[in-house]
Order: C-alpha cells, then sequence, then structure tokens
C-alpha cells in the first residue's frame, strides 16, 4: 500500500508481496522482498534478499554498481578470480559497475541483505554463468 503526499510517499511494509528468486539466476532457497522500485528522478530500487544455507546468486555484474547491507546471518561474496569472502550483519558492500561477482548465504547460516541497484537504459543486471557447487566450495 502506497500512502502519497506531496512532499512524500510511504511504501507500508509487506503491502508488496515476496518473491521466489528466479532459479534461472540462483542456485537454492532464495526470497526477494520488494522495498521500492526505480523512478524518474531515482534510478535505483531495493529490496531485502534472504539467502538459506548455501544459496547464492549467479555471477553477474550491474551497470551502475550495486550496493549490499547485511542486516542478518552470515554470507559469502566473490569478485571473479578473488577469494571468497564472509560478511555479516552490519557490514556494507559495494562493487562498481562491471565487475563480475556473485554473493549468497555461508553453508550453514542464512543471510539478509538489502540490495540497491541502479538503473541505466533501463536495465539493472547482467545476469551470467551460475557458480558452481565447486567454485562455491572453495
Amino acid at each position: 500500500m502506497k500512502l502519497s503526499e506531496d512532499s512524500h510517499t510511504i511504501i507500508r511494509a509487506g503491502s508488496q508481496p515476496s518473491l521466489k528468486a528466479p532459479d534461472a539466476y540462483f542456485t537454492g532457497n532464495v526470497r526477494i522482498d520488494p522495498l521500492f522500485e526505480a523512478n524518474e528522478s531515482a534510478q535505483y530500487s531495493a529490496a531485502y534478499v534472504t539467502f538459506e544455507p548455501e544459496a547464492r546468486t549467479a555471477w553477474h555484474t550491474h551497470p551502475t554498481g550495486q550496493r549490499l547491507i547485511i542486516t542478518a546471518g552470515v554470507g559469502w561474496i566473490q569478485d571473479e578470480g578473488g577469494p571468497i569472502v564472509e560478511i555479516r550483519p552490519g557490514d556494507a558492500v559495494w562493487w562498481p559497475a562491471g565487475v563480475k561477482h556473485w554473493h549468497g548465504a555461508s553453508p550453514t547460516t542464512a543471510m539478509t541483505h538489502i540490495a540497491l541497484t541502479g538503473m541505466l537504459e533501463g536495465k539493472n543486471v547482467e545476469w551470467l554463468e551460475k557458480v558452481t557447487d565447486e567454485q562455491y566450495r572453495k
């Protein structure tokens, strides 16, 4: 439910349905809870994304970069060619435009983050190949 005034809009918690993340771009159980969509004056969107243990994104890039704010659990991130790095509540992650990466939960603990993603020419992500179990376990 949106409540709008001339000076602000409130999108009430629980007013937008949770979504199952698409199997084509995610491995494991992942839930997306939208917070807000991009609009004409703010070309970025946000969502809570919850990954169950071992769940993760596919490799991907963003045309304007991506910010994550970890809110619960323990997660892992990896840039192409780099090591897997653990992330915890209160951590904030920034990937510049075009950096190939993935993120998800650790093998034993779920993880939730807020994802802030910008839009460029109507696009906010370029999905690539899935992260294999072997890559995830390194």
